[in-house]
């Protein structure tokens, strides 16, 4: 219609159209090579009864749980990744050493192994000693069942917290360590000029950080942030294998007990796509925002 406008993320140049026209035939072609080819049968209308079938007591269906499960590791492994690794990036850039060599070695050696390793280590070997040490027993393994709605909504069921919490501190850890090299590199991006001018103020070392360096750096730091945090929600997958029931170790036992290979796990495909999609728009916002200094010049 005349004068109607569309949100940015929904503009489409040319060579949009032409990755939708490959996606689309590349899924037609699957599509056809599956029936054709290996002559499987879908079967849409079991796999959306399945993951529509209500739980115990009126309880979420089973594939909704893990997907909030999934959110809910999503959201609160970025709040522990995001101020962890800008700890981190600000230690690796302090010129006390104390500082700066042990948040490098930690840097060095989460970037340098593999995901699934560090995951295993953390959990079997850790895990279990480091709930004790931090005094979190009482409220991670004696909590009793009945907790009020908006714990239920944050954290999830109270005898699955530990669980929670393992995998929190697994993504958190790993994602903290790229996001430090993301501050870091941010940050020594602005240039020399920023600095002495800030010096020239007489400002203190804390004000100059938060109102003339961190400002400038964070538009710089925004856009592969997004890619990290986006990362985040996807790695997310991994912690199925420690049993933790987010989305990809619920849609793994559908598949397996239904036998609808394809069609649950195009379906655990498209929640994470809805996830990934969603934190993309909100940082798209979030980096215009961050430019508007550059837009009004």
């Amino acid at each position: 219609m005349p004068g109607t406008t569309f949100p940015a993320f929904l503009k489409l140049n040319k060579l949009d159209v032409l990755l939708l026209g490959v996606i689309a035939a590349t899924i037609g072609w699957l599509w056809y090579r599956s029936s054709a080819g290996i002559h499987y049968q879908w079967n849409w209308e079991r796999a959306f009864s399945l993951i529509m079938t209500s739980g115990r007591d009126g309880e979420l269906p089973y594939f909704f749980q893990g997907l909030l499960a999934t959110l809910r590791l999503s959201l609160w492994g970025i709040v522990f990744a995001g101020v962890l690794g800008l700890i981190l990036g600000l230690a690796r850039r302090s010129t006390w050493f104390f500082l700066r060599l042990p948040a490098q070695a930690y840097i060095q050696l989460v970037r340098n192994i593999p995901p699934l390793v560090f995951v295993f280590i953390f959990y079997f070997f850790i895990s279990s000693q480091l709930i004790p040490v931090l005094g979190l027993e009482a409220v991670l393994r004696n909590t009793p069942t009945e907790i009020s709605l908006w714990q239920s909504v944050l954290f999830g069921p109270a005898n699955l917290w530990e669980n929670l919490f393992s995998g929190i501190l697994c993504v958190g850890l790993i994602a903290a360590a790229y996001i430090a090299e993301i501050v870091r590199s941010g940050i020594d991006a602005i240039a020399k000029g920023q600095w002495e001018a800030a010096d020239s103020l007489g400002l203190t070392k804390l004000d100059r950080f938060r109102f003339v360096i961190f400002p400038q750096a964070l538009s710089g730091i925004v856009p592969p942030l997004a890619g990290q945090f986006i990362s985040l929600v996807k790695d997310s997958s991994i912690i199925s294998l420690i049993s933790i029931q987010e989305l990809t170790f619920v849609g793994s036992e559908i598949a397996n007990s239904s036998g609808l290979i394809f069609e649950i796990w195009l379906l655990v495909g498209a929640g994470y796509l809805a996830l990934c999609f969603g934190l993309s728009v909100l940082f798209s916002h979030l980096e215009r925002h961050s430019q508007k200094h550059y837009q009004a010049r």
